[in-house]
């Protein structure tokens, strides 16, 4: 018998995927619990188009966080920070930080949860980098430039 699976599937597959399990397994365990559908001529024709259209989506959403990442990769960002006589920063440089500068400076809105800090924490004035991960194949690292207000 082979199914569709609807949700991954511990040592059998991935969501989507077109399995063969035995008839017991598919019919007793698989299709009651939600985790497959019979893989039927008109449910292998719905998963196609279901595919096909994801895939759409899936191109679009990748080419607009390409055409970010190219208006973003070569700026700096200049963050001012409060600092003592010997260029240390009160408290601490965070993501929340950068992506105001962000959007203040250049007017690009990017979820902090999107950028990582090179480095543990930036508690000197000086440049770093910093990594936005605008999408799971699509990484751009900007530099920022910490100054003392």
């Amino acid at each position: 018998m082979e199914v569709i699976l609807i949700q991954d599937v511990t040592n059998l597959g991935y969501k989507d995927d077109v399995v063969k399990v035995k008839n017991g397994y598919g019919r007793n365990y698989l299709i009651p619990e939600g985790y497959a559908i019979m893989a039927s001529e008109t449910n292998r024709k719905i998963h196609a188009e279901n595919m096909k259209q994801r895939a759409f989506k899936l191109e679009k959403i990748k080419t607009q966080a390409e055409v970010l990442a190219k208006g973003i990769e070569d700026i700096t960002v200049k963050i001012g920070a409060k600092a003592g006589a010997n260029g240390k920063i009160f408290g601490s440089v965070n993501a929340i930080q950068i992506a105001d500068a962000l959007k203040e400076q250049f007017n690009y809105e990017i979820d902090r949860k999107k950028i990582t800090i090179e480095g543990e924490h930036i508690k000197e004035l000086g440049t770093y980098k910093a990594k936005i991960n605008l999408h799971k194949d699509v990484k751009v690292e900007i530099n920022l430039e910490v100054v003392a207000e």
